[in-house]
């Protein structure tokens, strides 16, 4: 078994949100992945005394027990269990009712001697490299399938030149657009205060003599084959397979830094906290 994984923050001066982490029982046989991408909440009141990197931490954490302690326990019930678990500890002190509470995409993979499992909840991706070579992307598209009027409140955002008081204030526009679209039918999912969301995620199981690796990405480590377009998908597995998953965020860093502005590839962030975890189990 190989196991390697990565994690940078967009700015050094601010916490990565981000969270990564593997897991192999202590028996040796099988093991979990599971990356969390929190999501970043505007500047002002969102409810919550902790920071997203406190419920990532958390969630993450709690994630990563359960599957690898309760293997009879499939892993949109794991999740759930971890939210409900993150939630009771801050339940007392924030208001889990906001729209934006602290929340997470999340990517979980589970492998034994005989099956991988996987769970996939908002815009992380998680790759699952066959025995063929042939690389399946496994994805949750529903944020890339939001309103036909709130993707030209994005483009409009996108147009205009960062750090302008036009892009401000369309930017918040297009942040209520997507709140209101935030864990509602119709709309998209994400992990926050409501265990019920598990059951949204995106799920199947793959026969463990079929995997090759699987390689699991938040959004800013992605970027790379969905931004900036540097390679296919079967590209970056290879890449982070022949030189490990630190290779890929450095090739996003150099991405970025050649289009800073987001002229050339329009973004939401220049530069975006980044994880990769990589397995061949």
């Amino acid at each position: 078994m190989h196991l390697a994984l990565a994690t940078e923050p967009g700015d050094p001066q601010h916490p990565n949100e981000d969270y990564a982490s593997v897991a192999v029982p202590a028996s040796g046989q099988g093991g979990v992945l599971v990356l969390l991408d929190g999501v970043t909440p505007p500047e002002d009141d969102h409810g919550c005394v902790h920071s997203v990197p406190w419920f990532t931490a958390r969630l993450g954490g709690a994630m990563l027990e359960l599957s690898v302690s309760h293997p009879d326990m499939t892993l949109p019930k794991a999740l759930a269990a971890a939210i409900s678990r993150t939630t009771d500890g801050h339940r007392a002190s924030c208001d889990l009712s906001h729209a934006r509470t602290p929340q997470a995409t999340v990517v979980a993979a589970r492998w034994s001697e005989h099956t991988v499992e996987h769970l996939v909840l908002s815009d992380s991706v998680l790759l699952l490299e066959r025995t063929d070579g042939s690389v399946l992307p496994v994805r949750d598209p529903r944020l890339d399938e939001l309103p036909p009027s709130v993707r030209e409140l994005r483009a409009a955002v996108r147009a205009l030149p960062r750090g302008s008081a036009e892009r401000a204030a369309a930017g918040r526009e297009y942040a209520r657009a997507v709140e209101a679209l935030r864990n509602a039918e119709g709309g998209f999912f994400t992990a926050a205060a409501d265990p019920s969301v598990a059951a949204r995620a995106v799920t199947g199981t793959t026969p463990r003599s079929a995997v090759r690796s699987l390689t699991a990405l938040s959004d800013g480590a992605s970027r790379w084959v969905e931004v900036f377009r540097e390679g296919s998908w079967a590209d970056c597995v290879a890449l982070v397979a022949g030189q490990g998953p630190q290779a890929l965020i450095d090739r996003v860093r150099a991405a970025e830094a050649a289009d800073p502005a987001g002229a050339a590839y329009p973004r939401g962030k220049a530069r975006d906290d980044a994880a990769v975890i990589f397995v061949a189990p």
